[in-house]
């Protein structure tokens, strides 16, 4: 008997494999399904194959010692790759700022990590991390569930969140095998290390298996797999198709004007969204943007909109899409991984993404979203060193967004005035960078839409 053990982390893993075809493909592939969930088992509102059953995991809270024997293996790994960067970027601005006794702590083992970063020192503090939890309650009470259990494989559909290595030390000390999808586009070039070794990686294109074979060179290359991403398989599913008159009434959207779209990032990276929402609104009221248009802003789904309240009473005439997520669990590590989206909202993404005529985003994967619509994208990074507001411009310098820039796909803009001339000539001549789009869905996705879910299923399958 074949069982499949899937640990969803966060509302984005909900979202990923939940609202794409995976549950159905992963029903059909194995005999029983279990999902360990890091969500409240609330969450799971739509029906799921009879062969699947949800088991709530419990809150793991890290300790002191664990969380000194994580960062340090996590700054070691980040000054092991400081070449890059996004992990110097990630070191500069994780540096301590007081000197607090925690801050102390972790000034001490930056020092430290300088001079040793090798891939041995790593797993000693991998090593001393996982035996700092094995006897807490909540990992025992995690051995205890895999033991009743036995699934063949254990999948975990994110590969970093810290609070899930007392599983992955559960499932590894079971001796069952496991596997793990990597997250996003931007997580080994940029990000800290993953939460532990798996047997098993699927990734999204042969870029990112370059990059995992890199980092990581314990990993062999048989053992990872190019399987494209569920994350925008709901893009060629039907059910989340809608018409073009639905999402004009819906949004009160005007039929005879152009849409531009500003996709926000969160408030942690997106702080200059204020800044370029309303240099947008502005040319609109001043007439400067050569067409007749609109602004609709989506929101990040990993906040509300609170802070865009005096925006909204000075432009009333914006057009706001809210994501509809809902926050499941507050009392969390990390309460933004506990939204969780509705099929509502992955309908209006899909509509926003079919109708809108331009997007303007800084420097967020919602670039690639559109580029699946085959429509502009405008990536806005205003600030910098010296002019007061966030600097956003150090991302041009990432590793994976420098692809992106360097491939033409986008056009960039500085200022205001940078921005003005791209939209307009953007709305102008929409198809002008069809074929760079097209290239850089082909480096970043390497698999079609179509039967994603499909492919991850019988990959599981084989490895099980």
């Amino acid at each position: 008997m074949k069982k499949l053990g899937i640990v969803i982390t966060d509302g984005v893993g909900f979202r990923n494999f939940m609202l794409s075809n995976f549950m159905e493909e992963s029903s059909q592939q194995f005999d029983a399904v279990v999902i360990y969930s890091g969500l409240p088992k609330s969450a799971y509102q739509n029906k799921l194959p009879s062969n699947i059953v949800i088991k709530e995991l419990e809150v793991f809270t890290e300790s002191k010692l664990t969380w000194f024997f994580r960062k340090w293996k996590e700054l070691a790994h980040l000054q092991k790759n400081a070449s890059f960067y996004g992990m110097k970027d990630n070191l500069v601005s994780g540096y301590p700022k007081n000197n607090s006794i925690r801050s102390l702590l972790v000034k001490g083992i930056y020092f430290f990590t300088r001079f040793i970063n090798s891939d041995a020192s790593i797993s000693v503090a991998e090593k001393l991390q996982f035996l700092s939890f094995s006897k807490n309650k909540i990992t025992q009470s995690y051995l205890k569930l895999l033991k009743e259990d036995q699934p063949s494989q254990v999948f975990f559909t994110h590969q970093r969140p810290p609070f899930l290595a007392p599983f992955l030390y559960a499932a590894k000390h079971l001796k069952l095998p496991t596997s793990t999808f990597i997250f996003s586009w931007d997580n080994l070039a940029s990000k800290g290390r993953m939460l532990g070794a798996f047997d098993h990686f699927l990734v999204w294109s042969d870029l990112m298996k370059a990059e995992l074979l890199y980092f990581y060179p314990s990993v062999k290359d048989e053992n990872v797999k190019v399987v494209g991403t569920p994350q925008f398989e709901p893009y060629v599913i039907p059910k989340y198709e809608t018409t073009k008159q639905y999402f004009l009434n819906k949004f009160e959207l005007d039929a005879d004007k152009k849409i531009i779209c500003y996709s926000c990032a969160d408030v942690s990276i997106g702080k200059n969204d204020p800044v370029v929402i309303k240099a947008i609104a502005n040319a609109i009221r001043r007439k400067i943007i050569e067409h007749d248009v609109q602004l609709l802003v989506r929101t990040s789904p990993a906040e509300n909109d609170a802070r865009f309240k005096a925006i909204r009473e000075e432009f009333p005439e914006i057009v706001w899409n809210v994501p509809k997520w809902t926050l499941t669990r507050k009392n969390h590590a990390e309460s933004w991984s506990q939204r969780v989206p509705s099929e509502e909202d992955i309908k209006d993404l899909r509509a926003v993404l079919e109708y809108a005529d331009l997007n303007v985003n800084m420097c967020s994967t919602m670039s690639m979203d559109f580029m699946l619509f085959d429509k502009p994208v405008i990536n806005t990074v205003f600030g910098n060193e010296i002019n007061g507001w966030y600097n956003d411009q150090r991302f041009l310098n990432y590793d994976h967004f420098k692809k992106v820039v360097e491939s033409g796909a986008v056009t960039i803009a500085k200022n205001e005035r940078e921005l003005i001339a791209q939209i307009n000539k953007a709305l102008a001549n929409p198809t002008q960078r069809t074929q760079q789009r097209k290239a850089m869905i082909d480096l970043q996705i390497g698999k079609p839409l179509l039967n994603t879910s499909k492919r991850i299923a019988e990959t599981l399958r084989q490895w099980s």
